[in-house]
């Protein structure tokens, strides 16, 4: 018998809320007679708008208020971006579903250019570590400039901070209707995407046998085993959401295909690579392609990022 109430925590942003608020349509077409509520938490990501997230520094800048709140019992299960969601979880809490995957790529939001053809020097807006090494390291002429707020505001940016153009996550893009303004998606081979980029992640209480039995019909067996992939990667690597570490897995029958990426924040130093192998492997593979990135460079290049960041923490009061 399913349960009679189910209580979300989720962000307020407006994309937060959109996936929050599909995840509450699906339970309430699956079980009819179960009322489903959404409770909004501000998380310190949301509080502190004026300081880059890789300077803020620490691990769950979206989540840790919303687990402290399930973890008190006011909420019962938590949806999450899947790149947002660290690698470890509290004791009792822990991932149950992954959703299925939509598009993965960046967008480019521009005033129709198309990245190849943006001006020498181009002002470009971005919100992620990866990507602006990434794009330095094709085109080290242009200028990157970090910006924050929710995707109609950093959309907005191209105009207000007179930039050539944003990259943004498509899936943001898509789900909130704003694929109109999209000048090109850029091919995963140029910009891979973040840990989980396009997945939804369902937190619950480990130990609530009921609620993760009514979530179950959320995860998607080919997207759960390439985002497992990604992040038993970035696990290896010691990475949080905001250091300039990329990996991407797809599925292809029972095979997974995970390619990963550690550069420097200038782009000017990189490592890549890729593995594949049986899909049920998925977190042995992220692991093993992780220490070959590792020995490869990727060991030298993070302590470095780490070093410059643990630096500018002690400067940022929080």
């Amino acid at each position: 018998m399913a349960l009679k109430q189910l209580r979300i925590g989720t962000r307020a942003s407006q994309l937060a809320l959109w996936q929050a608020n599909w995840v509450k349509s699906e339970l309430e077409k699956r079980y009819p007679g179960m009322t489903v509520t959404l409770t909004k938490i501000k998380t310190i990501g949301d509080k502190i708008l004026d300081v880059p997230l890789a300077q803020v520094g620490g691990k769950g800048l979206f989540v840790k208020e919303i687990e402290e709140a399930m973890l008190r019992g006011e909420i019962d299960i938590a949806v999450h971006s899947m790149k947002d969601v660290p690698t470890e979880f509290p004791d009792g809490l822990g991932l149950h579903c992954i959703t299925e995957r939509e598009d993965p790529r960046d967008a480019v939001i521009s005033r129709g250019v198309k990245f190849a053809d943006l001006p020498q020097g181009a002002k470009i807006g971005t919100s992620a570590l990866r990507r602006q090494a990434q794009l330095l390291k094709v085109r080290p002429d242009l200028q990157m400039v970090i910006i924050r707020g929710n995707v109609e505001t950093r959309i907005n940016k191209l105009e207000t901070d007179n930039l050539d153009a944003v990259i943004l996550a498509a899936a943001g893009l898509k789900r909130l209707g704003f694929t109109a303004k999209v000048a090109q998606y850029l091919d995963t081979t140029l910009s891979i995407p973040a840990i989980g980029q396009g997945a939804l992640g369902i937190e619950c209480r480990l130990d609530d046998k009921e609620v993760m039995a009514t979530i179950d019909f959320f995860n998607h067996p080919a997207t759960s085993f390439a985002v497992r992939a990604e992040r038993a990667l970035l696990w290896r690597c010691e990475g949080g959401c905001q250091v300039p570490i990329a990996a991407h897995g797809t599925v292809t029958g029972n095979e997974l295909q995970l390619t990963g990426f550690i550069a420097s924040v200038d782009g000017k130093r990189s490592v890549k690579g890729s593995i594949s192998g049986p899909a049920t492997d998925c977190e042995k593979l992220g692991i093993t392609l992780a220490e070959k990135l590792l020995k490869d460079g990727g060991h030298e290049i993070l302590s470095e990022v780490y070093q410059r960041e643990v630096s500018r923490e002690k400067e940022i009061p929080v």
